[in-house]
């Protein structure tokens, strides 16, 4: 794709090349050594300045009546640049970094740059696309980082991403806001018991460079696998002019469904159905649970969400594009899995 580097020669550059790998191998979690860095210094740095995302962490980070909140992190410097041809994300950078230099953070003209500077990242690049390219400097410069969704524009980057980071022991883990919502935590935690199904629903935007589902439609999905776990094993997806759904077959015989629109009002949420009853995930709660659970990743290096489930997430999303390029015919996600490990190779 335009101005991105050859995915092999990454793979190749961060050591994973040729090596074959079964779907337990991709799930793994990282190592426990990778698990238990812990650093002095909070100094974090950002990358990408194309999202609203960067704006509302820094503007909660650097905040010094919540300074003791977010146990006195703060964002000191940015690397600007994001997508270099998604217009919606390019044309927010100037105005971006005007905001951030207001709240105290330096702009700096390299990723190598920010990474002398800080030492954690948020990679907040709104192109998934870019991630597997910026995601192996950070990697290399062994700093803890946090990848903004979606983690990548593939299952196969994603799992470049997570191969490359266990190889040199960097902690590393992903997710959408959504996660971190009230009712979705509550339902996770055993507010209706066992959950034998949930549907959620989000918007969904559409951006011609990444699969449908990746872009806006993953808040949706991540709530799904939030109150659901992992376990899916196919995916089937109808799509008319007003209405988007993807249904998901458990392994332990769990439907789960999400609903994707793309009119009317933008809300976010869905129900959980579970041994002790049903009940509703809830609407979109801000940012900051989300940043407090990154918070909590930087100071104990244990991630909050497992690199298998987000994998998963991933895999979804693929096999939702594969049905509706197939009539809306059932797709496994192992042999979305297995078409991914055929792309490293």
């Amino acid at each position: 794709m335009k101005n991105s580097l050859n995915r092999r020669r990454f793979i190749k550059a961060a050591g994973i090349a040729g090596i074959g790998f079964s779907l337990s191998d991709l799930i793994n979690p990282l190592s426990a050594n990778a698990m238990s860095t812990k650093f002095n210094s909070k100094r974090i740095g950002i990358i990408g300045l194309d999202t609203s995302h960067s704006v509302a962490f820094t503007k909660s980070l650097n905040n010094p009546s919540a300074a003791a909140h977010f146990a006195g992190y703060k964002v000191v410097a940015a690397y600007p640049k994001g997508s270099n041809d998604i217009p919606s994300s390019v044309e927010r950078i100037p105005g971006y970094i005007e905001d951030v230099k207001k709240l105290g953070v330096e702009i700096v003209d390299s990723v190598k740059e920010l990474l002398n500077r800080v030492d954690f990242v948020l990679l907040e690049t709104n192109d998934g696309r870019l991630h597997l390219e910026q995601a192996l400097e950070v990697i290399k410069a062994g700093k803890p980082f946090f990848i903004d969704k979606p983690i990548a524009a593939s299952l196969a980057d994603a799992i470049a991403i997570f191969k490359a980071a266990e190889k040199k022991n960097v902690p590393v883990f992903s997710s959408s806001s959504l996660r971190y919502t009230v009712g979705a935590q509550e339902i996770a935690n055993g507010k209706v018991g066992r959950v034998l199904g949930a549907d959620t629903f989000s918007p969904i935007k559409i951006e011609k460079t990444h699969p449908d589902l990746f872009w806006y439609g993953i808040h949706g999905v991540e709530t799904l696998f939030t109150v659901l776990g992992t376990g899916c094993k196919t995916v089937s997806r109808i799509r008319t002019e007003i209405s988007d759904v993807s249904t998901g077959i458990w392994e332990d015989g769990k439907i789960g469904t999400f609903r994707g629109h793309y009119n009317g009002r933008q809300d976010y949420g869905g129900t959980a159905f579970g041994e002790k009853g049903a009940a509703v995930i809830g609407a979109y709660g801000g940012y900051d649970p989300l940043l407090v659970k990154i918070i909590e990743f930087f100071e104990s290096g244990k991630v909050p969400v497992s690199k298998e489930e987000t994998l998963e997430i991933c895999a979804f999303m693929e096999a939702a594009d594969e049905s509706i390029k197939n009539g809306g015919k059932p797709v496994s996600i192992a042999s979305i899995f297995q078409r991914a490990s055929a792309k490293l190779k």
